[in-house]
């Protein structure tokens, strides 16, 4: 682990995703749903048996209609006391994926959000895979298109910039209809898609984002935090695709610009810090706090 210890507020961060993972894995097991640990919690099992011990965040990957069965099994099986179901492009949460909060919590993340009723609890990740055509051409469109769609949503969130060409590109997308891009970029039909993408997860590269479906329908279970839970039976190629050489542990430096949250709050509610924002400055290029 490259002698990093992580301290007692990660762990307390960690504990709590853990705890809204096993609720995930839960009802996904009641309703048999397919899903997997996806991105550094799939590498987090291959390579550590749990959390990488630097790492803040927790995702899990879904086929589409599974994901659409989870979304609507958690609204009837999560305790409302407990957890909050953020789903993707509701009322107060613009974004194209989904989020499991925990309530009486807080998680502050690096951005400046526009919306002050957004829920703000500590989270895991719920990402959708979609189809991907057989159509070289159509396949990069739905990439373009899945831009598009992010672009808007996080300008609607509260995404800043400094690049010339990332403000005219928001600028732009303002000014076309999302509907119809998060359609072609969802592709329900599966006539002609051997693939599938996960470009709504936000990957920044075409390459990384595409993969043969057996990925997600081919699972086994790997160790991790004590539990046993899905990763694709094809971790190691899926790891590759993902991270080159993913046994290389990073330095300090790269560690470091992993972090999602300036603040967390395992104990209150983000109810709790009304003006946590004040005074805060983001250094919007590399996401650091100056």
């Amino acid at each position: 682990m490259g002698g990093f210890i992580p301290d007692e507020k990660l762990l307390a961060h960690q504990r709590v995703m853990l705890e809204l993972l096993r609720q995930a894995d839960a009802i996904c097991r009641a309703h048999k749903i397919p899903y997997v640990l996806f991105a550094g919690t799939m590498l987090g099992a291959v390579r550590h048996r749990g959390f990488i011990p630097w790492d803040d965040d927790l995702d899990l990957l879904f086929l589409r209609e599974d994901y659409d069965r989870f979304l609507a099994a958690a609204e009837t099986e999560l305790d409302p006391e407990k957890y909050y179901l953020q789903r993707e492009f509701s009322p107060h949460w613009p974004m194209q994926s989904s989020k499991l909060r925990r309530n009486d919590t807080a998680c502050f993340e690096k951005y400046y959000p526009r919306d002050p009723e957004t829920h703000m609890g500590i989270y895991i990740d719920l990402f959708p895979c979609d189809n991907l055509s057989d159509s070289p051409l159509i396949a990069r469109l739905q990439f373009l298109a899945s831009k598009i769609v992010i672009a808007k949503a996080l300008d609607a969130r509260g995404y800043l910039t400094r690049s010339p060409a990332k403000k005219i590109f928001l600028a732009v997308s303002r000014l076309i209809p999302g509907k119809p891009l998060v359609r072609f970029v969802q592709l329900r039909s599966r006539t002609g898609t051997s693939c599938v993408h996960v470009f709504f997860g936000g990957a920044k590269r075409y390459g990384k984002s595409v993969f043969p479906r057996s990925w997600l329908e081919q699972r086994t279970e790997l160790p991790f935090e004590g539990g046993s839970y899905p990763v694709s039976a094809h971790y190691e190629a899926f790891l590759r695709l993902l991270y080159g050489n993913y046994q290389e542990i990073p330095d300090a430096n790269a560690r470091a610009q992993k972090n999602h949250a300036f603040f967390v709050d395992p104990a209150h509610s983000y109810r709790a810090y009304p003006n946590i924002y004040d005074g805060v400055k983001f250094d919007v290029l590399t996401k650091s706090i100056r």
